[in-house]
């Protein structure tokens, strides 16, 4: 469904736009996804809606033909967020080992803290850190809305899956442009 609402207490989620993820090959450029992201940060901020960023610091401990958990070792600066984000005092940060926000993190404690009913979500990777929570967002009872035009994939058929057939049964999908234009109503 496309979005046509914004609740009045709803908080930006941007996941793993760090130096890591941005640098990985992606089916639309992450230089595109991340300005988006920032300018949907921006408007939540001067709007004073939550905006919470989200990186990932490892991986989870299940075994997967990815490697086994502790094996990995990422380089200096992987999991430093992107300073187009321009990270402020207010914001909500969450650093996560696994594909989701919300397992293993404070996440929902520190939305719930601050009334917040409605989600919006941007980053990278759709199919993963981005799906994952949305999915996790709709069974804790928030409203979900995606920025798809602010999100991106390593594999476009993962893409096209998770925007066409998932998010949409998870909740409503948008273009940064039309996002932008219900945050007025919210704040």
């Amino acid at each position: 469904m496309s979005a046509t609402t914004l609740d009045a207490r709803t908080a930006l989620v941007v996941i793993d736009l760090q130096q890591g993820i941005v640098a990985l090959p992606t089916v639309h450029p992450a230089d595109e996804v991340v300005a988006r992201s920032a300018a949907l940060a921006a408007a939540f901020r001067e709007r004073g809606l939550p905006v919470v960023l989200v990186n990932v610091t490892g991986i989870a401990p299940g075994r997967t033909d990815g490697g086994t958990p502790g094996a990995v070792e990422f380089p200096a600066g992987w999991s430093d967020l992107v300073k187009e984000l321009d990270q402020q005092p207010g914001d909500i940060t969450v650093s996560k080992k696994q594909w989701g926000a919300f397992y293993g993190t404070g996440l929902d404690l520190e939305l719930r803290r601050r009334g917040v009913t409605q989600i919006v979500l941007a980053g990278i990777s759709t199919s993963i850190g981005v799906e994952s929570t949305a999915r996790d967002a709709y069974e804790h009872g928030y409203n979900v809305t995606i920025a798809t035009d602010a999100v991106t994939d390593t594999d476009a058929d993962a893409h096209a899956n998770s925007v066409g057939r998932i998010f949409p049964r998870l909740g409503e999908t948008g273009s940064t442009e039309e996002i932008l234009a219900l945050l007025p109503a919210a704040g």
